[in-house]
């Protein structure tokens, strides 16, 4: 759990981190001018990458309630952070390193599109699973009900019930009405 904590809060940090390390790397490690101009333009490209796939992790609801990545997340993360260090420190010897940061980028991407598509999928599944099981049994699930209790007016005498004579209460009581308060203009 602490691992996948830190990586949590290490995407975020890499968003700055991992993009100012490919720029000064290739100034450091060798680079041409061209070359570092070329890193510069990769870092911000590759910073807006991180950036995209760190909200798309952090949008999913599991883990900003737990504020922990998935393990699979760690490791796309840590496949996709890796590459990157590595293409500052050999993109003058081995070029083909930039365009396996790229793909696994992309691959760390729509993996976690497809993450979030799943837990949405999965938190929309329950809460069909919620309202299925209200209406047939009329009752809420099992716990505590996150939603206000209708109130049967059937039970309620005519001259108990408190009622606005230019809205009548309707006699069915599946409809629902919702009054709206007049704004004072």
């Amino acid at each position: 759990m602490i691992l996948r904590r830190v990586f949590y809060y290490w995407q975020f940090v890499a968003v700055g981190a991992l993009p100012l390390w490919l720029m000064v790397a290739a100034s450091i490690f060798g680079s041409s001018a061209w070359e570092v101009l070329g890193a510069a333009f990769g870092a911000i490209a590759i910073g807006f990458g991180l950036l995209v796939v760190s909200l798309l992790i952090l949008a999913r609801k599991d883990v900003r309630a737990v504020k922990a990545v998935s393990w699979a997340d760690v490791a796309a993360l840590s496949l996709w952070h890796v590459l990157i260090v590595l293409m500052g420190v050999y993109s003058v010897a081995a070029p083909w390193l930039s365009v396996l940061a790229v793909f696994v980028g992309l691959g760390a991407f729509w993996f976690v599109l497809w993450e979030l598509f799943d837990a949405a999928r999965t938190r929309v599944r329950e809460a069909m699973v919620y309202i299925d099981e209200t209406a047939r049994f009329g009752t809420v699930p099992a716990g505590p009900s996150p939603f206000p209790t209708m109130t049967d007016r059937s039970t309620i005498r005519p001259d108990e019930a408190r009622q606005d004579p230019a809205h009548p209460t309707p006699a069915d009581p599946s409809v629902i009405i919702i009054r709206e308060k007049p704004t004072g203009l």
